[in-house]
């Protein structure tokens, strides 16, 4: 591979990237009225039930989607003979028949989604969300094979949260609807991204020409989704088995509690989620050709962007953490230890997710196992940490406090595995980390002490944007070279200018 055909994969990988980081952005905005909402109107009961519901239906949504948000990439890259809309029609038929199936299971089955067997005939609507969340995933991948990272941020980060922050306030006034508020309002978000995505879709791959499907072809998707499809649901459920597990020990309440938190901390999650679905095709097309040199060089430039944007909105959302916490309510205060492990584990799990992006595709298996590992790990400690802070008779707060710790040790280890195993296969090191992020980090967490001691409502709007700006003008001039600075390009001349 020439230079400038590598100048142009970071160029693509920084252009899909700085899309995304702008969907952050407006999902943070739309993302803060959800939870006020769900905090102070519907209450943390009602939060913790609708947050174990959410729990299941995302976790088999993301099965039925078959590992379709990164396989089709490479299904698309190998199907060079076929119309591209059948192979994604293949796809959303088999999608759409096992999330039929699941969500017929649970709806007469609901006691996975309601672990405490409190809900409503209402709340049980919430399985059609399965079929709907599925679809989503399979028609962004194939808007992102196609570089177009825009439709995904529509869906995401604008369609999606905010319905459901408007959906949730206006149910709550609404006497038939405002025990299940929370539910129904979930349901429209995740329809209203569907509708977003498909108008997207269509007009970018037309209809299939001579689509037949292929009972033999199906079944050969199926087997070869199926590592794909698990390690997807396992990477996810990393996210989610807490809530899962800490519902079995805690109170609705806790959970509640818990969800607040991990809410707030998933916003910097979503900038690692914004380069996977660029980071996809520029890896098929370099595997094709074998420059594994390439690849390293693009996982770790991806991946010290993200640990960098991370670990900056890590301190501007944990060093306050207390007064946002609050924002959702006084009993939600209760969440600040929780949220300040979750956004760490964030930032130490960067480096697993990048490297990742590689390993599905040249070591499935060994990465599906690794996964496995990592949430049984997970799961393990979670309940000894658990279990240790009963022991000590400390209250409800300090279990959502373990369960987080539990989450930030397990993708930790998680990023270790994962990158000595890429290091091995490419033959070149995965190395992430920096000693600018410490440099940066240090005069932005004094800054932040310093704005506790302002009103809460000074802390938050004047405290956090010091903190982010004190940590990006530090990062900015002694972490970021020009390779670096593609990120922030304009243009792609003025990317290839900068870069070797």
């Amino acid at each position: 591979m020439t230079a400038t055909t590598n100048d142009e994969d970071l160029s693509a990988l920084a252009k899909g990237g700085k899309q995304n980081v702008l969907g952050f952005l407006l999902r943070l905005l739309a993302r803060i009225p959800f939870l006020f909402i769900a905090g102070r109107l519907y209450g943390l009961d009602a939060t913790g039930r609708f947050a174990s519901a959410l729990v299941v239906v995302e976790l088999t949504a993301l099965i039925c989607a078959m590992g379709e948000k990164r396989g089709l990439a490479q299904r698309l890259a190998d199907g060079e003979k076929y119309h591209p809309a059948n192979l994604v029609y293949d796809g959303m038929l088999l999608a759409l028949l096992f999330s039929g199936i699941a969500a017929a299971f649970f709806w007469l089955v609901p006691a996975p989604l309601f672990p405490s067997g409190e809900y409503t005939e209402l709340d049980r609507l919430i399985v059609l969300a399965i079929p709907g969340y599925a679809l989503t995933e399979i028609v962004l991948a194939a808007q992102a094979y196609k570089y177009d990272i825009a439709t995904t941020v529509r869906a995401r980060a604008i369609v999606e949260p905010w319905t459901i922050s408007i959906m949730a306030g206006a149910f709550y006034f609404v006497p038939a609807l405002s025990d299940s508020g929370l539910s129904m309002a979930y349901l429209v978000s995740i329809y209203a991204g569907l509708a977003t995505g498909v108008w997207a879709f269509v007009r970018s791959y037309g209809k299939p020409l001579g689509w037949r499907p292929s009972p033999d072809y199906m079944g050969k998707i199926v087997l070869r989704a199926l590592p794909l499809a698990t390690a997807d649901a396992i990477e996810w459920g990393t996210r989610r088995v807490d809530v899962f597990i800490l519902g079995l020990f805690a109170a609705p309440s806790a959970v509640g509690v818990y969800y607040m938190a991990q809410q707030v901390a998933s916003l910097p999650q979503k900038l690692k989620t914004s380069f996977e679905p660029i980071l996809g095709p520029v890896i098929t097309k370099n595997l094709k050709t074998k420059n594994y040199e390439a690849i390293a060089k693009q996982v770790c430039q991806v991946g010290f962007w993200i640990i960098a944007a991370q670990a900056g909105i890590g301190l501007a959302l944990g060093v306050p953490g207390e007064a946002i916490m609050g924002l959702f309510g006084p009993d939600a205060v209760g969440g600040t230890g929780a949220l300040a492990f979750l956004l760490l584990a964030e930032v130490v799990a960067a480096t697993a997710v990048v490297s990742e992006a590689v390993l599905v595709y040249v070591a499935r298996v060994r990465n599906l196992w690794i996964s496995i590992a990592t949430i049984a790990l997970q799961a393990v400690l979670t309940i000894i940490l658990i279990k240790v802070v009963m022991a000590y008779g400390y209250g409800e707060p300090f279990k959502a406090a373990a369960a987080a710790m539990a989450l930030m040790i397990a993708l930790g280890v998680a990023s270790l595995v994962k990158a000595l195993l890429l290091t091995k296969i490419l033959g070149h090191g995965i190395n992430n980390w920096r000693w600018a992020l410490v440099y940066a980090a240090a005069p932005a967490t004094l800054v932040g002490y310093l704005a506790t001691y302002l009103p809460e409502w000074a802390e938050l709007a004047l405290g956090v944007p010091a903190i982010l700006a004190t940590y990006g003008f530090v990062i900015w001039k002694r972490g970021f070279g020009p390779e670096d600075r593609v990120l922030f390009s304009k243009k792609k001349k003025e990317a290839e200018e900068v870069l070797p």
